[in-house]
């Protein structure tokens, strides 16, 4: 309704425009035709030697194109000598009509005027003998013809301007009717998303704003689909992890209350009650740690080098190094420095390097590595353990995933430590690789953007 209702003023505006337009050249054609027969006619009388009504009609009958509605002349008193019309009436008598007396000043007049297909037009010159004014010349036209054709060029626009009007109002009806079409298309699958199919998606044909809006729309659909999949797979998957232990933990509490059993016994049943208790307490703490990735706020970083971090990890995994005879090789560069927020930098490394040692070959090796490379900071940690299969690599960063879940399970893995892993480095604008071949090792790459102290300041 808006854009009908700016179409329809712009066609007036258009219409009242066009109509003032053609009056206005009719105004300027008439203007310069009649002033310009009434100074000759001024001319033709003022070479009379008297101004009187024969004198006057001798100079007019000399001109052929004097055919107007009404020609009036007078002295220089504004007194008729002269009248086309109706002399009897007129003669002697004064004419102030408001052309005359301004000509009688030494004014050319003009006066137009038009009403309903009616054209009446008014001129009025001086009548200038030897330098001195001696009388006037007025004449008056009444010209049906050119107000018919202003009125048939006004009825014209008019009827094109309805038309046009008509014709905007029945495009957008249609237009609002397609574009509302294919809108509420979009709307109805917002309410089925809204329900929950969030395998529903929209089509719309052609190459328009709609049609991006849709393709928009069902990316944006695929989008929570795939993250609906995952919140659900990850619901199925910690449902199933603290599954086991609580079973295990049903279990050996059922089999200590239902059975008679000596001390040593009983003893062995509550440690390995223990046992499951605390693996449901790393699990739960895992948990934790990946909702507070996300909720952490950016204030919390600060300007650190990593090699402090690297060495305190070591320090406190050097006791499952010596357990399973894993030799430790660092190469450490001390002037790393990067923003990052130092709780994470400490438990990336420790997962990392944890990991390194957990999956290692008993006696083998582990090299932590951090050094520069452009403007990164870059940590590398390669063992030499078991190796990843090629087809598991691109999943080893999500939730609950395990390379080999039996091995898992054993050395106490629930497959959420890499995902914890991602979540901190991209926290924190890094970028995390891995490279891995079954039965030689595995190697982590981690990059952070450099901070350099100098540039800061």
């Amino acid at each position: 309704m808006t854009y009908v209702l700016i179409t329809f003023l712009c066609l007036l505006f258009l219409n009242i425009y066009t109509s003032k337009v053609n009056q206005s050249m009719f105004y300027s054609n008439k203007e310069s035709v009649m002033t310009g027969k009434c100074l000759l006619a001024a001319n033709e009388i003022a070479k009379q030697d008297d101004l009187n009504s024969t004198s006057v009609a001798m100079a007019l009958s000399n001109l052929d194109s004097m055919k107007f509605s009404r020609i009036i002349v007078t002295d220089h008193n504004g007194i008729a000598v002269y009248d086309s019309l109706d002399l009897a009436q007129t003669a002697g008598k004064y004419i102030l009509l408001p052309e005359i007396v301004q000509a009688l000043q030494g004014n050319d007049v003009f006066s137009w005027s038009y009403h309903d297909g009616r054209m009446l037009s008014r001129v009025a010159t001086p009548i200038i003998s030897y330098g001195t004014l001696t009388g006037c010349v007025y004449m008056m036209e009444y010209d049906s013809e050119q107000g018919a054709l202003i009125k048939n060029l006004q009825n014209n626009t008019l009827m094109i301007t309805v038309a046009m009007g008509l014709l905007v109002v029945l495009f957008s009806i249609i237009f609002a009717r397609v574009y509302t079409h294919r809108l509420r298309k979009i709307m109805d699958s917002m309410r089925i998303i809204h329900e929950g199919n969030y395998s529903h998606k929209v089509s719309l044909k052609g190459n328009n704003e709609l049609s991006a809006l849709g393709n928009e729309f069902n990316a944006l659909v695929e989008r929570l689909q795939t993250s609906e999949q995952k919140r659900n797979n990850f619901v199925s998957d910690a449902s199933h992890e603290l599954k086991t232990p609580l079973a295990s933990i049903k279990l050996l509490s059922d089999s200590i209350l239902q059975n008679d059993m000596d001390i040593q016994t009983m003893h062995e049943f509550v440690e390995d009650i223990g046992k499951e208790a605390e693996r449901l307490n790393r699990m739960s703490q895992k948990l934790l740690a990946l909702s507070r990735i996300e909720t952490q706020a950016d204030s919390d970083c600060e300007i650190i080098n990593i090699s402090p971090t690297v060495e305190r990890v070591l320090r406190m995994l050097s006791a499952n190094a010596q357990q399973n005879e894993i030799t430790i090789y660092t190469e450490i560069e001390n002037d790393c420095l990067i923003l990052i927020i130092e709780d994470d930098l400490y438990q990336i490394l420790f997962n990392l390097i944890e990991n390194g040692i957990k999956y290692n070959v008993h006696g083998g090796s582990l090299c932590v590595k951090v050094h520069r490379n452009g403007d990164n900071a870059v940590i590398i940690v390669k063992d030499t353990g078991v190796g990843i299969p090629e087809d598991s690599l691109e999943h080893i960063f999500e939730r609950f995933y395990r390379v080999d879940k039996a091995r898992a399970r054993k050395t106490g893995g629930n497959g959420l430590g890499l995902s914890i892993v991602r979540g901190l480095v991209e926290r924190n604008n890094g970028t995390i690789g891995v490279e891995s071949t079954v039965g030689e090792g595995t190697v982590f790459t981690v990059s952070f953007p450099v901070i350099d102290m100098e540039d800061e300041e």
